[in-house]
């Protein structure tokens, strides 16, 4: 039986509102990508990002991370904006979107694995069976070719972004005492950094926007796409598991869907809505029963004493 306080039900809220902005971020850097090349678009993003919240941390006299917890800022910028970014915007040069979409999905799966790793999280069946049938639901919406002709370089790159996606929860639980807006500026800057450089190498065009569309995108990126998201993230975490809080990498592409169909006229098929169906259920089994992976806020603290001991 689920049990919601009133802090998990916060979270639950800021959760569904992350994976709606998550959503909307892959419709939007779609209209970035049609101006900008995809490394240069990104460092763009987080340059203007890491501006905004380096204003927020100097008008909240928040201070920057010291040590360890520096460290640990680092770690989650290279894992959640630098080595994320980079893999994916590569692997999918060749690789198809279908097989990308079923290699996100894997993300919720590769997290819990990874905190049992870390000691972060114990073994749940139902976490197991929810990830499980998220990847199935999201092989049935993009109806993934089995037999697909893929790069298997492209494929390891995806998988690279893949785990990045989900060390990048275990990191963040493991360094909460940074504040959220500390740690999203240190990492923006971070993958700022490190995307640039990948957009010299690369000699991507750097050009500045003009299109209307590209602007209105980047500044949806910027604001809710990248400062609202990870501050989201990390309050999510706060309370919830890694393994829980991965559910978004499987939530956003319905929602994605579902904007896509509205501003871009892409149809809505028998298999966007089966598998879509398929997925709550399997987000509802592995993130949702027992109000988010552990059972209980108390549940979740217990697990973080027994990673630190």
């Amino acid at each position: 039986m689920v049990r919601w306080g009133r802090a998990q039900g916060l979270t639950l809220a800021a959760f569904l509102v992350m994976c709606v902005l998550v959503g909307a971020n892959l419709v939007s850097v779609r209209f970035s990508n049609r101006e900008l090349e995809p490394f240069w678009g990104a460092a763009l993003r987080f340059a203007a990002a890491t501006l905004l919240l380096a204003t927020v941390v100097g008008v909240m006299r928040l201070g920057l991370p010291r040590g360890r917890n520096l460290a640990g800022a680092v770690l989650f910028g290279l894992l959640g904006f630098a080595l994320f970014f980079a893999f994916t915007y590569w692997a999918l040069q060749e690789l198809p979107a279908a097989i990308a979409g079923v290699m996100f999905a894997c993300v919720p799966l590769l997290t819990f694995f990874l905190a049992i790793l870390h000691r972060q999280e114990r073994f749940r069946w139902r976490s197991l069976i929810g990830g499980l049938m998220a990847v199935v639901g999201i092989a049935v919406m993009v109806r993934a070719p089995v037999n697909a002709d893929i790069p298997l370089v492209h494929l390891a790159a995806m998988l690279g972004a893949a785990v990045s996606a989900a060390e990048v929860g275990i990191v963040a639980r493991h360094f909460r005492d940074v504040h959220p807006v500390v740690m999203n500026a240190v990492g923006m800057a971070v993958g700022f950094v490190v995307l640039g450089g990948l957009s010299l190498v690369a000699n991507e065009p750097r050009v500045l926007p003009e299109r209307a569309a590209t602007l209105w995108s980047l500044a949806y990126l910027i604001t809710l796409g990248s400062c609202g998201v990870f501050l989201l993230y990390l309050f999510v975490l706060q309370t919830w598991t890694a393994s829980a809080a991965s559910y978004e990498f499987v939530i956003a592409p319905l929602v994605a869907a579902a904007l896509a169909w509205w501003l871009l006229d892409e149809t809505l098929t028998v298999e966007i809505a089966v598998g879509g169906a398929v997925v709550l259920v399997g987000v509802y089994i592995g993130a949702l029963v027992g109000g988010g992976g552990e059972g209980s806020a108390a549940a979740v603290e217990q697990g973080a004493v027994t990673e630190r001991a």
